[in-house]
């Protein structure tokens, strides 16, 4: 049957009717049907990407790159990556589907990564998890099981600023998007009180996302003390916690360290989800590789939900990629890859670290400027929130275009 339908689909391609060179059928009777679709705005992170590609400037350096870069401005596979990737060639793994969750291992491997041990055997029976299409596509993930099920709100609330693809996210999934105050941009530090005071005023069960770690734009993480006082006020409200952790290990090079907020909000039996990525801390950027996971109030209720969340995904993406997280296990579950994994990820957040420290020492004494500059060596991880307005911004980067064009 296969062979006859292949044979006349062949012999109507030969009596398909001729048309002038260079037209197309029916556009001269009908307008088409995308004719009105406007043209949509560049992406603001991925669109700096794009103008630093298109500048012919041998000097030019991008700023924006959400990508960890050696110091010769390349990207670095980690060894830890290097040498578990070898390995797995040498096992003549198969290339078959993985479940709909993903791969087993790996699913626990990552949220034991995230919860620790200790509080992961107390919640394993009650965790639901997925691997993802990185953070991205767990945080697509949750937003859809959020929507269509979560019965106190359809609203999300987010830290101002916030990563610049949340909105979209949390937009497409059918959620509404508001926020609340999280940066105060004339201490450059966190703003404690006013972040309180809004979570406070939402209504009863809102649905909050927060940064475990390494806030994405500001650099600019909670205390531990101020993560207490965030936690009570979710607890006495009864909001639901969607936290994106993106950078684990990478901020500080310490994964326990950085796990601190999940683990502390899933100790006191917060109801959340949680978004993982391992682009950042593995530098697996373009294997897309990540996990969702949600506590569940009984192995019962999450039953129930791992059910659901399998409908989303086949939805989505039917099913997740396996080689990337193969790495990824494999590093997580080997003492030796693992201990390897530790030294990179602290090698690359002490650069950083000394990154942040030069640039301020060059502003301070090189150029003697008499801006406080402190703001730098305070915040954290791979973004610096300069204080610069974007006003500034432009003319600096004109000012360096004139000066290095040839």
């Amino acid at each position: 049957m296969t062979t006859r339908s292949a044979l006349s689909l062949s012999s109507l391609a030969h009596r398909a009717p001729a048309f002038p060179p260079h037209s197309t059928p029916g556009l001269a009777r009908a307008m088409s049907a995308w004719a009105k679709v406007p043209m949509g705005p560049p992406d603001a992170i991925l669109g700096i990407s794009e103008k630093f590609k298109a500048s012919t400037n041998a000097k030019k350096m991008n700023l924006g790159v959400g990508a960890y870069r050696d110091d010769a401005g390349r990207p670095f596979l980690l060894p830890s990556v290097r040498k578990a990737e070898n390995a797995l060639a040498q096992m003549n793994l198969d290339k078959e589907y993985a479940p709909i969750t993903g791969i087993p291992v790996f699913r626990e491997l990552a949220t034991r990564l995230a919860y620790g041990d200790e509080v992961y055997e107390s919640i394993a029976e009650r965790l639901v998890s997925a691997q993802s299409l990185s953070g991205t596509g767990a945080l697509r993930v949750a937003a859809a099981v959020l929507a269509k099920f979560y019965e106190p709100s359809s609203t999300i609330y987010v830290s101002n600023p916030t990563w610049g693809n949340h909105n979209n996210v949390f937009s497409a999934a059918g959620l509404a998007v508001q926020s609340y105050r999280y940066y105060d941009p004339k201490t450059h530090m966190l703003d404690a009180q006013g972040m309180l005071a809004d979570l406070e005023d939402m209504p009863d069960r809102s649905i909050v996302l927060l940064h475990a770690c390494a806030h994405n734009p500001t650099g600019v993480d909670p205390t531990p003390e101020q993560w207490d006082d965030i936690l009570r006020v979710v607890r006495t409200k009864n909001h639901f916690v969607l936290m994106d952790m993106a950078y684990q290990g990478f901020a500080s090079g310490n994964p326990a360290r950085d796990g601190f907020a999940p683990r502390l909000f899933a100790e006191m039996n917060v109801p959340m989800m949680l978004c993982q990525s391992f682009a950042k801390n593995m530098g697996l950027y373009g294997e897309r590789v990540g996990c969702f996971s949600m506590l569940a109030a009984s192995a019962e209720e999450a039953a129930r939900l791992e059910s659901q969340v399998k409908i989303i995904i086949r939805g989505l993406y039917s099913n997740p990629p396996v080689h990337g997280a193969r790495i990824a296990a494999r590093i997580l579950g080997d003492p030796e890859l693992r201990t390897q994994w530790h030294q990179d990820i602290e090698t690359m957040s002490t650069r950083i670290r000394d990154m942040r420290a030069l640039l301020r020492s060059h502003l301070e004494d090189t150029f003697h400027s008499a801006h406080d500059w402190s703001h730098i060596t305070s915040q954290i991880g791979m973004f610096c929130y300069t204080g610069l307005n974007p006003a500034q911004v432009d003319k600096l980067t004109r000012d360096l275009a004139r000066v290095f064009d040839p």
